[in-house]
């Protein structure tokens, strides 16, 4: 997968995207991230790539043509067209879903504005959808995009060790993940779970549904809900009677 992000600090991203799992992922080729400075891209003598907006307000807002010009240049860095989003409090509400949605895309572009915002006229023309954190307002898009692709680039082949790694944690089925515990056994009085000692691998998995269905019936109601209702209870299996006849007598017990 490639992801490219189009911004006014390129630095910023790329001081969190070449460290941890993420850079290590990035120098084992397992994910292909590039950060492009918009400013690259203007005409302007000065660098410039914002201006007054029109009408009643204050603040600058982004220009179009070199963001569109950006865009360009990345588009043709590779034979499938990306898949551009723009980081906006206006967006939907990023999620696991969504994640997992975008994690089977080749190419994912991510534009960050910054200022007021961005012309409109640019996101009319390459944008396919706007992805928001939550009903908050941040000074660009550079957190969310940082955000999108740590979310979405640790379901990639190679990037984690195991896919277990990322499919049993809180959100990708529904619900909160158990509780974790590691050495000490005994840590001011507190002990870890004993099943989760016992080595009784049917035990602890059915100790770790439990305990995720408490954590999110307790900490996220609305989840818990929403898996109930997608996992409703099955009937029991009633057991048919069997028919005897003179050719199927009944059983007889084993003496």
């Amino acid at each position: 997968m490639r992801i490219d992000i189009a911004t006014l600090f390129p630095e910023m991203c790329e001081a969190y995207l070449s460290e941890s799992i993420l850079g290590r992922a990035r120098k084992a080729g397992c994910l292909e991230v590039h950060c492009h400075n918009i400013r690259d891209y203007t005409l302007d003598k000065h660098n410039r790539v914002d201006d007054y907006s029109y009408g009643i307000g204050k603040g600058m807002v982004m220009q179009p043509d070199p963001i569109w010009r950006c865009y360009q240049a990345v588009e043709a860095m590779a034979q499938e067209k990306p898949w551009v989003i723009y980081l906006s409090p206006q967006g939907a509400q990023f999620n696991q879903k969504k994640a997992v949605e975008l994690s089977g895309r080749p190419r994912l572009f991510l534009l960050c504005g910054h200022y007021e915002g961005v012309d409109q006229r640019i996101l009319d023309k390459i944008v396919d959808e706007e992805i928001s954190l939550g009903d908050f307002v941040l000074t660009g898009g550079e957190l969310p995009a940082l955000a999108v692709t740590d979310a979405v680039a640790r379901m990639l082949p190679g990037v984690l060790p195991q896919e277990e790694c990322f499919a049993r944690e809180s959100h990708y089925d529904g619900l909160l993940e158990h509780p974790q515990y590691t050495h000490p056994r005994v840590w001011d009085g507190r002990e870890v779970p004993e099943v989760l000692l016992s080595g009784h691998h049917a035990n602890i998995e059915a100790w770790k549904l439990e305990e995720s269905l408490k954590q999110t019936q307790k900490k996220r109601p609305d989840l818990y809900q929403a898996w109930l209702e997608a996992h409703p209870p099955q009937p029991e299996k009633k057991r048919k009677k069997r028919k005897f006849t003179e050719k199927t007598p009944p059983d007889t017990p084993e003496f």
